[in-house]
């Protein structure tokens, strides 16, 4: 569909994260490298906190002649999940997700407040990665922070993440076409990083 690999029609994508780790901005690129392809694209943001910290979550609903949807993916139908944060793919499986949803995960956890001080617990690794590997249908780890600091920046992980997505995914969308949606949308300064954590993103996909 559309001339860039869509599975469906709409096809459902939510980013999610927690607070200060860029989510809402991959999400954006996504849409305007999707759109400049002549695909409808419609974005719904929630939030579950307004700090710095709280869950962040991006509904991407993605179309080639509708141009009217909901803005919420509508429970149990996400196609993919794209996560900075592994935890937060998890609450997002409980409500959209299914047995045929395939993730792209950041194995990088950000730990709350609350774990930090003591006060309650985050799942160990191991338990964390069997029960989203057994929750979905694929599920493609890469340490994506990693790469972000090797890059100069902990906050290029959503640009990578983003390149990691498209090539997982399948979407024919290029460095070009990440240039394209993030000329006008950052700081000059910031662009050759940012392109640089598209490009390392999908190398590390497997692009």
């Amino acid at each position: 569909m559309g001339g860039i690999g869509l599975e469906k029609d709409p096809w459902n994508v939510i980013l999610t994260g927690v607070g200060g780790q860029g989510n809402v901005f991959a999400s954006r690129m996504l849409a305007k490298m999707l759109a400049a392809k002549g695909l409808w694209v419609t974005i719904g943001e929630t939030f579950g906190a307004t700090q710095r910290g709280g869950s962040v979550m991006s509904h991407v609903r993605v179309s080639v002649d509708r141009r009217l949807l909901s803005p919420q993916i509508p429970k149990g139908a996400a196609d993919w999940v794209v996560a900075l944060e592994p935890l937060e793919a998890l609450r997002v499986l409980e409500g959209f997700g299914s047995p045929e949803v395939r993730m792209v995960l950041n194995d990088r956890p950000v730990y709350p407040m609350g774990v930090i001080a003591g006060e309650m617990d985050y799942p160990t690794q191991e338990a964390l990665r069997a029960d989203l590997d057994a929750l979905s249908k694929e599920a493609f780890w890469l340490d994506l922070t990693g790469i972000a600091k090797a890059l100069g920046s902990p906050a290029l992980a959503s640009t990578a993440i983003l390149g990691a997505f498209v090539a997982k995914s399948g979407l024919s969308l290029t460095k070009e076409d990440a240039f394209l949606a993030l000329k006008d949308s950052i700081p000059e300064k910031k662009l050759a990083s940012n392109l640089e954590a598209f490009e390392a993103g999908r190398l590390a996909a497997g692009a």
